[in-house]
């Protein structure tokens, strides 16, 4: 018999939506080119919600929920359709939140982001972040380029991920795809384990620890290419994360490594579009130079942003300037621009008169 979550599922495909959300006490939702709307004005209750959560979820992970109130998990419907599961208590009750993940894994050049990102999938060494707030399309772009080194490269590449999303299947490189913690306890000790796995390419789902991000510098320092992903909007925020997470008597050492090992930074953003449904990715990229380790070195990351709009000819992309390339072309609205943009006062003039008068009050 058919889950009755299925039902849902088959709504978000349907709608082209990204993600639906359940919670007992309330209506359930999609969300559909980054807006969120209710499906319908049902409140789910408590029964309801074990009715849908429970079919779906392996036995192992339930018991842990229904302790501890967590739970992450992949989940496939059918070839087509793959979804990316989080289970969670809050105030309410039970609530879960479901990422539909594409079975097929586009390609660099249909997700239109910038071509020089192919350019990470040809190093041989050292660390490459992606970063980006949730749901700005890390994951998919973090896929597309092990797809394009599978495609054109014979490399040993291993992934450690919690849950598996995109699932690779070996072409000209030999795919290694680990989950934690069914796979391995946790994302530090993959990437430990990764160091006597004849591995060229680690790829690490989340780097949020300090024991994972010390571990990513080593294996990048000892000749592994390691792509990581964090949760920071820009280069500049993403080197100083990585610096901050360690203790202060080690920033010193850990400046010294990432500036040695730091490869490049792509960070990207989702926008929405004004000129047709859907969102388009920007994306700010920064290739490590001798300058850039330098600012590194010195913890003079503020130069960061000078560093990339001046490299411009070594293929390096400004946020700014990739935000201002989409606002010219139409494809997002001055609102949208100034919103997301870090040099607010660049995108103002562009605002309506009455969003201008709500900036200058400081309410945008």
């Amino acid at each position: 018999m058919e889950p009755k979550i299925h039902t849902y599922f088959n709504k978000l495909v349907e709608l082209g939506g990204s993600d639906l959300h359940l919670s007992e006490g309330q209506p359930p939702k999609l969300r559909v080119h980054g807006d969120i709307t209710a499906i319908d004005d049902h409140i789910l209750t408590h029964e309801e919600m074990i009715e849908l959560m429970e079919p779906i979820c392996p036995e192992r992970l339930w018991k842990i929920y229904t302790e501890e109130g967590d739970a992450d998990f992949a989940y496939e419907m059918d070839e087509k359709s793959r979804f990316r599961c989080n289970y969670m208590k809050q105030q309410r009750g039970y609530c879960c939140v479901f990422r539909i993940i594409p079975t097929k894994i586009l390609s660099l050049e249909q997700l239109n982001v910038p071509e020089q990102i192919k350019r990470f999938g040809e190093m041989r060494s050292g660390l490459v972040l992606v970063t980006g707030p949730t749901g700005s399309g890390k994951s998919t772009t973090l896929a597309a380029l092990v797809d394009y080194i599978n495609t054109n490269f014979s490399r040993h590449i291993i992934t450690v991920e919690e849950p598996i999303e995109f699932v690779h299947r070996s072409k000209k490189s030999l795919i290694t795809q680990r989950e934690v913690p069914t796979n391995t306890p946790t994302f530090a000790d993959g990437l430990r384990a990764s160091l006597r796995e004849d591995a060229d390419i680690v790829l690490v789902g989340e780097m949020r620890d300090l024991e994972t991000i010390s571990l990513a510098l080593t294996a990048a320092e000892t000749g592994l290419l390691v792509f990581g992903t964090l949760h920071t909007n820009n280069a500049r925020k993403t080197v100083d994360r990585i610096i901050d997470v360690f203790p202060a008597e080690q920033q010193a050492q850990a400046r010294t490594m990432l500036a040695g090992s730091l490869r490049g930074v792509v960070a990207q953003l989702l926008m929405k579009r004004c000129d047709k449904p859907g969102r388009v990715a920007v994306n700010e990229i920064l290739f490590a130079t001798p300058a850039v380790a330098a600012i590194i070195r010195e913890g003079a990351t503020q130069k960061l942003s000078d560093v990339i709009i001046s490299g411009k000819a070594l293929g390096m992309q400004f946020m700014d300037d990739a935000i201002w390339q989409k606002l010219q072309q139409g494809f997002v609205s001055p609102h949208e621009a100034y919103m997301k943009s870090i040099d607010k006062a660049r995108f103002k003039n562009f605002l309506p008169p009455e969003d201008i008068a709500i900036a200058n009050a400081g309410g945008a």
